[in-house]
């Protein structure tokens, strides 16, 4: 049996981000470098970074990396991968080129298990035709992965977090709720059958969901990681300024997880989230359930993209036939404004 990497952490995955508030206060005031062919910085909190190389190619810069999210070595090296290909995806980017970033305590763990973490990554850069050309590992305890990434997109083709307008339906293509699934593993609360739902979400790229939005041209979209749902959503529309209303009961979730949140089974990541978020949003009478699942920490989420409405049937059908079936929309772009969401 391969080693179990949960008994390594008490959080994995996104949920082990620096909180949100604390993020954007350290970046505040960081020196900006002033160059005409950075399409994409820090300054709107996007996905990845993005320069211009001429007027047909620009490269799309990222890295992501954390602790375990799943017991399995060979499948958090997949979840990882998968991870952070996901920002290039989301700036509706093409992935091509990778490094390894490894922690690893090679006297505390078997060396077999990085092996397959190893392994497992690789899968996954495989399907999204992406060469991984070297890396770099040192000892550390506990372990973490992720990959350093290099897309490349058209620079008139960028999808940013910026990008929503008013009138945008907003559609979402992963269901929430891996946060609060893992939680429950680690304590044994969770079925074998949601956990392992929880893992295969996890590893499906978002490639399919790049494509779909281009051929939409959708102009603005982010995936869901670990600020949650609403902190994403948040980050949107600020940098659009628009205000934002989402449906709670249109939300896809994965089976179990509400009813884990009822038991009190809530990651510790979802309340530093709702601190981040709580000035912000109007949860109106969305259920106490809900408001967790929708500030749970996601690894390796859905993207959220902002759709014309006249485009929506053609991006849910043709998420819904690439495998996508909790594609749904969610909300709605309602007008230009501070950045509000409001739940209803």
């Amino acid at each position: 049996m391969s080693f179990d990497l949960l008994t390594t952490v008490e959080n994995g995955g996104c949920s082990a981000k620096i909180p949100a508030a604390i993020l954007e206060k350290t970046l505040m005031n960081l020196i900006r470098v002033k160059d005409p062919n950075i399409l994409v910085d820090i300054d709107t909190h996007d996905d990845a970074g993005v320069y211009k190389i001429n007027n047909d190619l620009a490269i799309i810069f990222t890295t992501d990396f954390f602790p375990p999210i799943c017991s399995d070595p060979y499948e958090f090296g997949e979840i990882a991968a998968a991870n952070s290909l996901s920002d290039v995806y989301a700036m509706g980017g093409e992935p091509f080129l990778a490094l390894n970033i490894a922690m690893f305590p090679a006297t505390v763990i078997p060396l077999d298990a990085y092996v397959q973490i190893l392994e497992g990554a690789a899968s996954i850069a495989k399907k999204a035709n992406t060469i991984i050309i070297g890396g770099h590992t040192i000892d550390d305890n506990p372990p973490k992965f992720g990959l350093a990434v290099i897309g490349r997109v058209h620079p008139e083709r960028v999808i940013t977090n910026a990008g929503l307008k008013p009138g945008d339906k907003l559609i979402l293509s992963k269901p929430l709720g891996t946060g609060v699934i893992i939680a429950g593993k680690k304590l044994n609360l969770v079925s074998q059958t949601a956990y392992n739902e929880a893992l295969i979400w996890m590893k499906t790229l978002n490639k399919e969901g790049a494509t779909i939005m281009q051929a939409n041209n959708v102009t603005g979209a982010t995936d869901i990681t670990g600020f949650g749902l609403l902190g994403h959503t948040l980050k949107m529309a600020k940098a659009s300024k628009v205000d934002i209303e989402i449906n709670s009961r249109d939300i896809p979730i994965i089976n179990e997880a509400y009813q884990l949140v009822d038991n009190g089974c809530i990651p510790c990541a979802a309340f530093k989230n709702m601190e981040y978020i709580q000035g912000s949003i109007d949860f109106n009478s969305c259920d106490y359930n809900l408001k967790m699942i929708l500030t749970d920490a996601q690894t390796s989420g859905g993207l959220l993209m902002g759709v014309k409405e006249s485009n929506v049937s053609n991006v849910l059908n043709s998420l819904i036939r690439s495998g996508f079936s909790y594609s749904k929309v969610i909300g709605e772009v309602i007008g230009a404004g501070e950045g509000r969401i409001y739940i209803k």
